[in-house]
C-alpha cells in the first residue's frame, strides 16, 4: 500500500511462511507498548472468563437432573404395611433405608387385605396369603406396572427420571439426555466457531451467553421429555459456541508472556462451574428449580456483556484500523501508558518485510484457508490427528468419571465439588511444568501416570470407594489439563473449533518441544492469533 496505508494482516501472513515469524514478533510489540496483562486485559479476562462458569454448569448440569433415585413398582389403594426381611414399617417412605438390594422385593399389605409383591419393573399379587410373611411358596399373579412407581424422594425430591417415569423400558432416554446434549456441543463447536471468524468475536460472545440464559430458564418450563432434550441441545449449541470463542477472544488480548496462563485458566472457571453445580444440588431438590438457580449464574455477564470491545486483532484482519486503533487507545489509558503503539507504525514494519521478501509491489488477494488446510501435508496431518487423539483420550476419561460422580460412593456432592476443585491448583501445575518444562516434557509424562494410575486401579478392591475414586479422578483431571496445554498460543477459531467437535464425538460413542501445533496455526483461517 501507499504511505500512510495499512497492508491486511491476514495477506500478509498469506504471502510467505518464511516472514512470517518476524510479522508476528511486530504485531507483539503492540504488548510491548501497551502491557502483556495490564488492567485493561485484566478487566476484560476476568469478564469474559466469568461466564466460563455457566458452561461448566449446563456441561455438567445432567448429573444431577437425570439421577435415578431407588423407585418399585406402584400399586393402587392404601399402603398399610410393609414388610422387607424382617423388618417392618407402616409406611413406603420409612421402607427405602431398609430396602438395600434392588434385587428383592418389597412385600406391601393394602388396606383391602390385598399383598403385593414390588420390585422395580415389575409386581405380583399373592393369591389368598394365609399371613404377611417374607417368604411364600403359594400362587402369585404378575402385573406390569401399569400404574405408574413410587419413588424414594428423601434426597431428591423431583428429578426429570420422576418427572417422566424414564426407568425400566424408559430407562434409555434418561441416559439420552447427556449424549443428545454433546452432540449439542460438537454442533455449537463447528458452527459459531466458523462465524466468530467471519462477523468477530463479541458479536458472538454477546449471543451465545444470552442464549444461555434463556435456554437454561425454557429447559426448567419444558412440558415432556423431547421438548427438554430439545431445548437442552440448543444450550449445548451456545454453551459450546461460547466457550470456543472466549478461548480466543482472550488469548488475543494477552501479551506472550502471560499467555499460557491466561488460556489454560479459562478452564479454571469452567471447574468453578463444576463446583457450584455441586452446591446448587445440594440445596435445590426439585429438578426444575435446580435449574433456574443455575442459570441465573448467566444473568450478571448477559447485563454487562455489551461493553466488552472487539479485539484489535480480529479489527485488523478486517481491514478496520480506525476501530482497532481507538480500541489500542483505550487499553493504553487503561494501562496509564502515555505513548500508545500505533497501528500505522507496525504496519509500515509489515510493508517494508513484504517488500523485502516479495522483491515487489504485488499484493494480491490473500490465498483463502479452510479445515483441509490441516490435513494439506503429511507433516501437518499427522500433528492435528496427534493432537485429536490426545484431546480424545484426555475427555473420555474427564467426562467418564466426571458424570459418574454421583455412583462413586460417599458423599455425591462432595464427589463433585472435589473433582471441579482438584482441577484448579492441577492448571497451576500444569503451567509451571509447561514454562520450565516444555509442552511435551509435560504432556508425555502426565498421559502415561494417568494410565499407569487407571491400570492400577482395577487392580486394587474397592475397599473404599471414595478414597480411590478421588485418587482416579486427580489423575485423569491431570490427564485433560494437560492436554489442553497443547500450544502456548490458541489456534485460530476453526482448528480449535474441530479439536473440540473430535472431543465430543469421543463421549457420544461412550517433533520440537512445544511444536505440535506449530504448522497448524500457521496455516490460519482468518483469525488474527498470535503465535511464537
Amino acid at each position: 500500500g501507499g504511505p500512510g496505508k495499512c497492508l491486511r494482516w491476514d495477506s500478509v501472513l498469506s504471502r510467505t511462511a518464511a516472514s512470517a515469524p518476524a510479522m508476528a514478533r511486530n504485531f507483539e510489540l503492540l504488548f510491548d507498548s501497551l502491557g502483556h496483562f495490564g488492567r485493561y486485559q485484566a478487566w476484560v479476562y476476568l469478564a469474559a472468563a466469568f461466564q466460563s462458569i455457566s458452561c461448566g454448569i449446563h456441561y455438567l448440569a445432567s448429573v444431577f437432573l437425570a439421577v435415578t433415585p431407588k423407585f418399585v413398582c406402584g400399586v393402587l389403594g392404601n399402603v398399610s404395611s410393609v414388610l422387607i426381611y424382617n423388618s417392618s414399617v407402616s409406611r413406603i417412605e420409612d421402607a427405602w433405608t431398609l430396602w438395600t438390594s434392588t434385587q428383592s422385593y418389597m412385600l406391601v399389605r393394602l388396606e383391602n387385605g390385598e399383598v403385593w409383591e414390588l420390585n422395580q419393573c415389575s409386581r405380583s399379587r399373592r393369591v389368598d396369603p394365609l399371613d404377611f410373611t417374607y417368604e411364600y411358596s403359594g400362587n402369585k399373579t404378575d402385573f406390569a406396572c401399569t400404574d405408574g412407581f413410587i419413588y424414594d424422594r428423601t434426597k431428591w425430591q423431583s428429578t426429570i427420571v420422576t418427572e417422566w417415569d424414564l426407568v425400566c423400558q424408559q430407562e434409555w432416554l434418561a441416559k439420552l439426555t447427556q449424549p443428545t446434549f454433546m452432540l449439542g456441543v460438537l454442533f455449537g463447536a463447528v458452527i459459531f466457531g466458523d462465524i466468530a471468524d467471519r462477523t468477530g468475536r463479541r458479536h458472538v460472545m454477546w449471543f451465545t451467553s444470552t442464549g444461555q440464559f434463556l435456554f437454561g430458564v425454557a429447559v426448567a418450563f419444558t412440558f415432556d421429555y423431547y421438548s427438554f432434550v430439545i431445548v437442552r441441545f440448543l444450550l449445548a449449541m451456545v454453551s459450546s459456541g461460547y466457550l470456543v470463542v472466549v478461548f480466543v477472544y482472550v488469548t488475543e488480548y494477552v501479551g506472550i508472556k502471560y499467555r499460557t496462563w491466561a488460556s489454560m485458566h479459562i478452564h479454571a472457571f469452567f471447574a468453578v462451574g463444576i463446583m457450584v453445580v455441586a452446591l446448587v444440588g445440594y440445596l435445590a431438590d426439585t429438578w426444575w428449580v435446580y435449574q433456574i438457580c443455575l442459570s441465573l449464574t448467566t444473568l450478571p455477564f448477559v447485563l454487562c456483556c455489551w461493553m466488552l470491545p472487539e479485539t484489535p486483532f480480529w479489527l485488523l484482519t478486517e481491514g478496520r484500523y480506525d476501530e482497532a486503533q481507538k480500541v489500542i487507545n483505550i487499553m493504553a489509558r487503561w494501562n496509564k501508558v502515555s505513548t500508545p503503539c500505533k497501528i500505522s507504525e507496525l504496519c509500515s514494519l509489515q510493508g517494508d518485510l513484504v517488500s523485502s521478501t516479495t522483491g515487489d509491489n504485488d499484493h494480491s488477494s490473500m490465498k483463502k484457508h479452510n479445515i483441509l488446510d490441516l490435513f494439506r501435508n503429511w507433516h501437518i496431518a499427522r500433528r492435528t490427528i496427534t493432537v485429536w487423539l490426545v484431546w480424545f483420550t484426555g475427555s473420555l476419561g474427564y467426562y467418564v468419571f466426571s458424570l459418574s460422580s454421583v455412583n462413586l460412593g460417599g458423599n455425591e456432592y462432595l464427589n463433585l465439588f472435589l473433582i471441579g476443585a482438584v482441577e484448579i491448583p492441577a492448571y497451576v501445575i500444569a503451567c509451571i511444568g509447561m514454562d520450565r518444562l516444555g509442552r511435551r516434557n509435560t504432556l508425555i509424562p502426565s498421559l502415561i501416570l494417568s494410565a499407569v494410575t487407571c491400570a492400577l486401579l482395577m487392580l486394587i478392591p474397592q475397599v473404599s470407594d471414595l478414597h480411590l475414586d478421588t485418587y482416579r479422578e486427580i489423575h485423569n483431571t491431570y490427564c485433560i489439563l494437560f492436554c489442553s496445554a497443547r500450544s502456548p498460543d490458541p489456534p485460530c477459531d476453526s482448528a480449535c473449533q474441530m479439536q473440540l467437535t473430535y472431543e465430543r464425538l469421543k463421549y457420544m460413542l461412550g517433533s520440537n518441544d512445544g511444536a505440535v501445533l506449530t504448522d497448524i496455526e500457521k496455516t490460519k483461517m482468518p483469525s488474527a492469533t498470535l503465535w511464537k
